[in-house]
């Protein structure tokens, strides 16, 4: 038994030594961003790939391009998030040094047989572009052109580049694509490079304004989109205030005056609505388990959202490789007391007793999601070569985060929600035998509410996916991260107040299923969403090819769910504050 703890404990330590591996930077000179003169300084290659499809990317040295003859530098992925995203840095082989210029120098040739000519025009008709770094700057290039006719083609031998310094930093590097030689079978291709240094005034913590586009995020019509939907929640809310508040005081009125009759003249009065069903509302959901488990991951996820956010617009998460995704995962990891929390005092609350299983699936219930569809792509990633295929290393570090970090905060999070907030304090007591629910009109049945209940959310926020997809299938960097963290206020207020006014209606018309329809009313949200991506598929983009066209669709399934879900707890929430309320102020015997 000793034995067998003493290795449970070096398995737990080999564990948190891998994830601190990979979410801790390495420790490497480049990333002082400071250098002296005649200093070394590294071009990466990174990635190869069509320019249409911008997550189809293959390592640099895919394609039968040379190594200069410096020696090779390892490079180790040094957050998780650069690993999931799949960059591949390689070292150029070049001699590159601070405030060293080079002279048009070759530092290397290719023997460009049949195969290797093949490989840079299929590379060229499909409009392949690489990616290389300086000191964290990205470059990119275009391998070749065609010409008019499209029977001759071209390689770019020469890389022309200039870089730019501040003092001891570096702040700005271009690349300029010379020396276009046609590509002949069994010939010699000498490839070439240039470095010029400039002084410049740009500032250090300016040096990535050049890679944003204002004119593009904000455009006049981003803004005319907030207006639009901070209008859209005025109207709603006030449309909520103002409908909801006269009818439930003529309610309330009634009655109040009902009260006041006897016995005889009550049973004979023209009583209906939302009060008949006061014994049944707070009767547990069907399926309570995968209920809680879905309120529970929603709210993390909307923890995860709101924090992202905020750390994106106080830190330029955008410099470095990978920091969204591993501040993201970071995050989602560390919230998870938050779903086991909500999920855990929700099943408690409807009388659950499988609270184990519940707590299993909660925490689990996200990363089987988004891991099973990263594991369907990685096989076509591996089939295609891609650098997106996820190494198992990068694997084994997201299995341990889920089983030794999620899970136990995930524990910890059930089990105060259980003991804190996990007992039945309805303001109704719920009948023994459920109350029928009587016929009523098709636009009033469940199913046609969850069907209309997204379209205004979706409404307030379908310009803002215009610019989240074009950031993150294009090639642009997304930085108005407060209008982002506005879009997100807008969504929610918007949720609720829909799922609200939803929910009334359904129990005026003394049907108490609240519950789920209030979830899936505000969760369709995601279905209008993923509608969308298909129309920008197929008119937005350029998007071809098994690969590209899987991540598109698998990758837009796991964000239309993910955010379909956190709709949904949140629509669920405020209904439920709701109901509480409206069912406190009503005196019933």
């Amino acid at each position: 038994m000793m034995g067998s703890s003493r290795w449970r404990v070096a398995a737990a330590a080999a564990a948190c030594l891998t994830i601190v591996g990979f979410l801790l930077p390495v420790d490497a000179d480049e990333h002082e961003h400071t250098y002296t003169d005649k200093e070394e300084v590294v071009l990466w290659m990174n990635t190869v790939g069509p320019y249409h499809n911008r997550q189809e990317t293959y390592k640099y040295f895919s394609l039968p391009f040379c190594a200069g003859s410096k020696k090779t530098i390892s490079h180790y992925h040094e957050t998780l998030g650069e690993a999931l995203q799949g960059v591949e840095l390689e070292f150029s082989g070049l001699d590159i040094k601070f405030k060293d210029e080079v002279m048009q120098t070759t530092y290397c040739e290719i023997d460009l047989d049949k195969a290797k000519r093949d490989a840079f025009v299929y590379a060229i008709k499909n409009h392949y572009w690489y990616q290389m770094y300086i000191d964290d700057l990205p470059i990119w290039g275009i391998v070749g052109e065609a010409d008019e006719n499209g029977e001759d083609h071209y390689l770019w031998t020469y890389k022309k580049l200039e870089i730019g310094f501040n003092g001891n930093r570096i702040v700005d590097v271009n690349l300029t694509s010379e020396g276009k030689v046609r590509l002949v079978p069994n010939t010699r291709i000498a490839m070439s490079y240039s470095v010029k240094w400039k002084k410049s005034d740009v500032k250090f913590e300016d040096r990535f304004d050049k890679y944003l586009d204002p004119s593009f995020f904000q455009h006049r019509i981003h803004w005319f989109s907030i207006f639009n939907s901070f209008m859209m929640v005025i109207f709603l809310v006030g449309l909520v205030s103002m409908i909801l508040m006269r009818t439930l005081r003529k309610d309330y009125a009634r009655y109040s005056k009902e009260e006041e009759m006897d016995d005889m003249d009550r049973d004979l009065g023209d009583e209906y609505g939302w009060k008949q069903v006061h014994g049944d509302v707070f009767r547990p959901s069907s399926h309570p388990l995968i209920f809680s488990s879905l309120i529970g991951s929603g709210c993390q996820i909307f923890s995860v959202s709101f924090i992202v956010i905020i750390v994106a617009m106080v830190e330029d998460l955008y410099t470095e490789r990978g920091s969204m995704l591993s501040t993201a995962i970071f995050v989602y990891a560390a919230t998870s007391p938050v779903n086991g929390y909500f999920g855990g005092s929700l099943y408690a609350k409807q009388g659950g007793r499988r609270w184990i299983k519940q707590m299993f699936i909660g925490a689990f219930l996200i990363p089987a999601m988004v891991c099973g569809t990263a594991f369907f792509i990685n096989f076509i990633a591996i089939y295609y070569h891609a650098s997106r295929a996820i190494p198992f290393g990068t694997m084994v570090a997201v299995c341990c985060i889920c089983f030794f970090v999620i899970l136990p905060l995930n524990l910890v999070g059930t089990i105060l929600g259980r003991n804190l907030s996990g007992q039945p304090n309805f303001p109704c007591r719920v009948n023994a035998v459920p109350r029928p629910i009587p016929e009523k009109k098709w636009f009033m049945e469940p199913a046609v509410i969850v069907c209309l209940g997204g379209i205004l959310p979706f409404g307030s926020i379908f310009i803002e996916m215009y610019f989240i997809f074009t950031s993150f299938w294009a090639y642009k960097i997304y930085y108005v991260y407060g209008f982002m963290m506005l879009v997100l206020v807008i969504l929610c207020i918007v949720t609720v107040c829909v799922t609200i006014v939803c929910t009334y209606f359904l129990l005026n018309a003394e049907d108490y299923r609240w519950q789920w329809t209030s979830f899936l009313s505000a969760a369709s949200t995601a279905v209008y969403v993923y509608m969308y991506s298909f129309y920008y598929y197929f008119f937005k983009t350029k998007m071809y090819g098994l690969f590209q066209t899987s991540f598109y669709f698998g990758y837009m399934a796991v964000f239309s769910t993910a955010l379909g879900i956190m709709c949904g707890a949140v629509g669920y929430m405020g209904t439920s504050a709701f109901v509480r309320k409206i069912y406190t102020n009503v005196k019933i015997d």
